[in-house]
């Protein structure tokens, strides 16, 4: 471990709610990792599937844990960055990691470690993402650039590592079921931090959350936080509104095509 690394301490926050097997999945993601330097909360919304069971066998595992009814998503979100500012370790950064999703490998933090210390004023950090493909292949989502934020989250959420020191005062809005974590991001961009993009696969983002499983919600809510956030009209809105329907009708009539288009290769992650 490089000293530069031991000046940066991460804190990890799952959300979870029913899925005990999801939840393992992601700490065994984080229990491989060569550089473990970082604190695990985790925000049950009262499971009854043995989650809750099991964090009360395991919680020493975690930083902190508790496992209580919410208001869903990103309330739970809110009550562990709570929790996280209310903690007596102190933590410079915090990554979302939702049960399900992974670490692209074991090495993730080793490589990303050390660029959040030598990068102390950035905001924001975001990189690929892995997504599972029919048949269990994994592919490169490619992120794109911050400055494009308009058309939508430019990465998956679970991609983004947020230094804490500018979310004081930063919560997910709860109006929005689906999109908050955009409108949470945008909010960062808008104050000016710098942005930073990572040069590594971050995640392997689990499919068939409830933003694929409602995508029309999505971008409504898209459309109204472009709206407050961004001053963006109508008539701009209707048009990104049609791209972004145009981009998931061709993903779901002809997959082979957006695939070529907007993945590449597992092998080549880590070269980038």
């Amino acid at each position: 471990m490089t000293d530069a690394a031991v000046r940066v301490r991460l804190a990890v926050v799952t959300v979870v709610r029913d899925d005990r097997s999801g939840l393992l999945a992601t700490r065994a993601s984080l229990r491989a990792q060569t550089m473990p330097a970082y604190d695990w909360f985790v925000a049950d919304g009262g499971s009854s599937d043995g989650t809750a069971r099991w964090l009360a066998r395991h919680g020493k595992e975690a930083a902190w844990w508790r496992s209580s009814p919410d208001r869903g998503l990103y309330d739970a979100m809110n009550v562990a960055l709570d929790a996280i500012a209310a903690s007596s370790r102190s933590h410079s950064h915090v990554l979302f990691l939702n049960a399900g999703d992974r670490l692209a490998d074991e090495r993730v933090l080793e490589r990303l470690l050390p660029i959040l210390s030598d990068h102390p004023d950035t905001g924001l950090f975001y990189g690929d993402a892995l997504e599972e493909q029919p048949g269990g292949r994994l592919m490169v989502k490619r992120a794109r650039s911050h400055r494009r934020a308009l058309l939508g989250m430019f990465t998956h959420h679970q991609a983004m590592v947020y230094r804490l020191a500018g979310l004081s005062d930063v919560r997910f809005d709860l109006r929005h079921g689906l999109a908050a974590d955009y409108a949470f991001t945008l909010m960062v961009l808008g104050r000016g931090v710098p942005a930073r993009r990572l040069p590594l696969s971050v995640c392997i983002f689990a499919p068939g959350g409830r933003s694929q499983q409602d995508p029309a919600r999505g971008r409504r809510e898209q459309a109204v936080i472009r709206r407050e956030l961004l001053g963006l009209g109508w008539t701009a809105n209707a048009t990104l509104w049609a791209l972004q329907w145009l981009a998931l009708t061709l993903r779901q009539t002809i997959p082979w095509l957006y695939a070529k288009y907007r993945f590449s290769p597992n092998e080549r992650s880590f070269l980038s």
